[in-house]
């Protein structure tokens, strides 16, 4: 299990890890952050980047905040950042 901190910029052009920001992954989503879009973007796009179910991903803080505390079951925090730094790079 990890506990990762996240920097989302929502409304950008493309979905896309970005690098870091103050410690945290900073990714760019598509989605706007209202009513939970940006949220469910986020579980979306790391369950796909990840390769891991949805149901892995737990927003435990920040939900209406740009930075968010996520718990991602099933991997470590290095197995996260090889795997969303590795894809990010394409």
């Amino acid at each position: 299990m990890a506990t990762l901190r996240f920097h989302i910029v929502p409304n950008a052009k493309i979905d896309k890890v970005v690098g870091e920001h103050g410690g945290a992954i900073k990714i760019k989503l598509r989605a706007l952050a209202v009513e939970e879009q940006a949220n469910t973007a986020l579980r979306v796009f790391l369950e796909e980047e990840l390769k891991i179910p949805e149901r892995s991903i737990v927003l435990e803080h920040g939900h209406k905040s740009r930075d968010k505390l996520i718990r991602i079951d099933g991997l470590s925090e290095e197995d996260v950042r090889a795997r969303l730094f590795r894809t990010g790079q394409r």
